[in-house]
């Protein structure tokens, strides 16, 4: 690059030469496009004596911010001869947005602290940088300040600060209460408004309170955005709510909502996880650009479904159709593999990650390995696996390896490994609770009473089992032994019905699933108030003859509820759709799609 003399830099007639030169400065770094070109004009600023300039300082800052070169404008900005009260808002927002939109999101915060330190009153555009970061770091106490000097300087009413605070409380976890307080006192709402709020509720968790705040956004009449729709799309699918995913489909043709790969995608996504995988597989053929997303969602999808051999297909199709696949790709097929019993396939997928794509394998591809083995009832082979493992297996390894101890039989294996697991880990309460069940299996009811007093006096407890429903819009969630819900006493009577027919039909409860010491009589009414159970009940009172059943289970189902659907299935001609913790089981006349391999 060749750069002007300073004495030809000051001979205009019509300009003074500090303007003449700040000028040729900010053109220079207009066209800049190489940090070894931004190197050249952070000299000749320092010969021209600009290093003090905010003007220029600022085009220097958002040049280096395009360049991804922040770190090298931050060491000229405040070095120390730099006077940094002579800074303005603008120069400093310039360097809080350029961090903010890195991964040095505590340095965004930091600099914003330097910002108040220095005097330097923020504007409304200075919030929307640092909130952002807030959002990132994750940290309420930090927001709570921000908020605080929001309000001092009067930007509360600000739609654009206003969403931003939205969005950054919603993404610390217990601040989904500020974040809707602060939604709730908003002046008004624009699209951004009512989808950071349902977004805030969607990554929680909270995913019918995402979906009935989108409900009252359509009574607003806010048109929604393709983000919105996406932020929704991901609430039915944690809700497995497959009526209303189709909804928000038709919704999103009707209202023309601008279908990015992304919406496209969480479409897909949708209805693979929401029980669906052939309309999932349908939408993915009709797409003209595919993501790599777009495939992985499709071979997750045929995974939960038990479909291992078609997503081996599709993973060899993407291939030929000349993508590369990832890591993540990996891992949905590798559990693809798993919940098929494709061993051998398994091992070559595996194996070919290194070999063929120089992938290294993650925590999460051994973890499917485990699982893998484990559900073949390979547990020696998955132990050993364990042991010679490159990388420090995690905590849910060990679990995965002590349930396939449990399931096939090796007790004392298991209970060893448990224990290691409690010393590893004294504050978490599932590994006292697969001790439990251990003890429990080898009817050690003694030790298993103590696993549970030592749970209460450390406060611990169990997650209870429980069970979605959606119909007629509405989602309906049952806990075993429920009777919460208006109708359970006929519940309980179709419940007593069920088990009357299903065993004239040849069904025998699977009462060692109960892991209490009470006689055989109690264990089966136990097993009658399982929260799967009552969910069918209430769908057989509740839909027409012949029609499908769908269910949303928040843990493993277990061998006598999946027994007793098989039945269910057969007897009431049912089809019933189960998605519990780890996959789909499709049960249609006494068979399961799983074939009884989960």
């Amino acid at each position: 690059m060749h750069f002007p003399s300073k004495a030809n830099l000051l001979r205009p007639v019509n300009i003074a030469p500090k303007r003449a030169a700040e000028q040729h400065c900010l053109s220079l770094l207009q066209t800049c496009t190489s940090l070894s070109h931004l190197t050249q004009i952070h000299s000749l600023l320092l010969k021209l004596g600009l290093q003090h300039n905010p003007l220029v300082l600022t085009k220097f800052t958002s040049t280096s911010s395009t360049l991804n070169a922040i770190h090298y404008a931050s060491s000229l900005l405040f070095s120390s001869n730099n006077n940094i009260t002579h800074y303005d808002a603008f120069l400093f927002n310039t360097v809080i947005r350029a961090y903010s939109q890195t991964s040095s999101h505590s340095t965004a915060v930091y600099y914003y602290k330097l910002m108040l330190k220095n005097g330097v009153l923020p504007n409304k555009f200075t919030y929307p940088f640092v909130l952002k970061a807030c959002a990132c770091v994750g940290r309420l106490s930090l927001g709570e300040q921000v908020h605080g000097s929001v309000i001092k300087v009067g930007f509360d009413n600000d739609i654009h600060v206003g969403n931003t605070l939205v969005h950054a409380y919603g993404c610390c976890g217990g601040g989904i209460g500020f974040a809707r307080k602060v939604f709730d006192e908003m002046p008004e709402w624009d699209s951004v408004s009512w989808s950071a709020m349902i977004g805030g509720y969607a990554r929680l968790g909270m995913s019918s309170e995402a979906v009935g705040l989108f409900r009252e956004m359509q009574v607003a009449r806010v048109r929604p955005d393709e983000v919105t729709m996406v932020t929704v799309l991901s609430a039915c699918t944690d809700l497995g709510a497959l009526e209303l995913g189709r909804w928000v489909e038709s919704y999103i043709e009707r209202e023309k909502v601008p279908k990015s790969v992304e919406l496209c995608n969480a479409v897909i996504g949708m209805y693979a996880k929401c029980g669906d995988v052939d309309k999932a597989l349908n939408l993915f053929r009709k797409m003209s650009e595919k993501t790599i997303v777009s495939w992985t969602s499709v071979i997750v999808g045929l995974a939960m479904h038990g479909h291992g051999l078609e997503a081996v297909s599709l993973f060899e199709e993407m291939k030929e159709d000349g993508l590369v696949p990832d890591d993540v790709v990996f891992i949905g097929l590798l559990s693809a593999c798993s919940h098929s019993g494709l061993v051998e396939e398994g091992w070559r997928y595996f194996n070919s990650m290194l070999e063929g794509f120089g992938i290294v394998p993650k925590i999460e591809h051994y973890g499917c390995m485990v699982d893998l083995l484990s559900r073949a009832g390979l547990v020696k082979e998955a132990l050993d696996f364990v042991q010679k493992m490159p990388i420090e297996p995690n905590q849910i390894i060990w679990r995965t390896l002590i349930a396939a101890c449990r399931s096939h039989g090796e007790l004392n294996l298991g209970e060893s490994i448990t224990k290691q697991l409690i010393r590893n880990e004294p504050m978490r309460e599932s590994n006292y609770i697969l001790l439990s069940n251990i003890y429990a299996k080898k009817s050690h009811w003694e030790k298993k009473t103590k696993i549970r007093e030592v749970m209460e006096k450390k406060g611990m407890r169990k997650i209870p089992g429980s069970t979605m429903i959606e119909l007629d819009n509405e989602i309906y969630e049952f806990v075993a032994g429920d009777k919460a819900h208006n109708l359970y006493k006929e519940i309980y009577e179709m419940v007593d019905e069920m088990g009357r027919e299903m065993k004239r039909a040849g069904y025998l409860p699977t009462t060692s699933e109960v892991l209490l010491d009470i006689d055989e009589e109690d264990k089966e009414d136990a097993l009658n108030r399982h929260s799967e159970k009552l969910a069918i009940a209430f769908a057989l009172l509740k839909t027409p003859p012949g029609t499908p059943i769908r269910i949303v289970k928040n843990l493993r189902v277990c061998g006598d509820c999946h027994s007793a659907a098989k039945f269910i299935s057969k007897v009431y001609n049912r089809e019933i759709v189960m998605r519990d913790r780890n996959r789909f089981h499709h049960f249609r006349d006494g068979t399961c799609s799983c074939r009884d391999f989960w």
